[in-house]
């Protein structure tokens, strides 16, 4: 698949399923992260992955987060099936550096050209992803179970495997609606 063809053509699938990429794919899928526009080389960005047993805790995480905030039975159960929505789960994390020229918010914006790099990089590579944030992203429970402190930030859960449901077609959008000259 052609470089622009990938991009024109990007969606996320509701569905993915196993296998997970594995191996020199995956690395792949790093490297191509870690390529992401980076203004003072500060490499602001670290990946967790969950993945068999991993997607376990994720889940564990995120009842707890849900039981802390005493929600009810049904968000419990929507938290602890939410990782198994495909065999890998990426948590992208801004590792920012405050004091440095570099404004926290273009360390932040690096982090999640990382994670648009990486879900292009599986889908070049025959698997597919799909990037969500939500509201467990900025729970402190979450946070403080996968060691995000400080202005560090969840840049969103890049979920990743093989194409499990039906592919719908692209919508396309009309240029002149977002696309203005100065």
């Amino acid at each position: 698949m052609d470089a622009l063809s990938l991009l024109l053509n990007r969606r996320s699938l509701p569905k993915l399923v196993d296998p997970a990429p594995a191996g020199e794919v995956l690395e792949n899928i790093f490297r191509a992260g870690l390529r992401a526009p980076d203004h003072g080389g500060l490499t602001p960005w670290r990946f967790i992955v969950s993945q068999g047993e991993g997607l376990t805790k994720l889940a564990d995480i995120l009842i707890a987060a849900a039981k802390a905030d005493d929600l009810d039975d049904f968000v419990i159960e929507k938290a602890s099936k939410a990782p198994f929505r495909a065999p890998m789960v990426i948590t992208v994390v801004s590792k920012v550096t405050s004091d440095h020229k570099v404004p926290v918010i273009e360390q932040h914006l690096s982090a999640g050209c990382a994670a648009q790099a990486m879900q292009m990089a599986a889908v070049a590579q025959g698997y597919s992803g799909f990037w969500r944030t939500g509201s467990w992203a900025y729970h402190s429970v979450v946070r403080e179970a996968l060691g995000v402190t400080g202005e560090d930030m969840i840049v969103g859960f890049l979920y990743l495997g093989s194409i499990g449901c039906r592919e719908a077609k692209v919508h396309e959008r009309d240029l002149a609606q977002y696309v203005e000259y100065l």
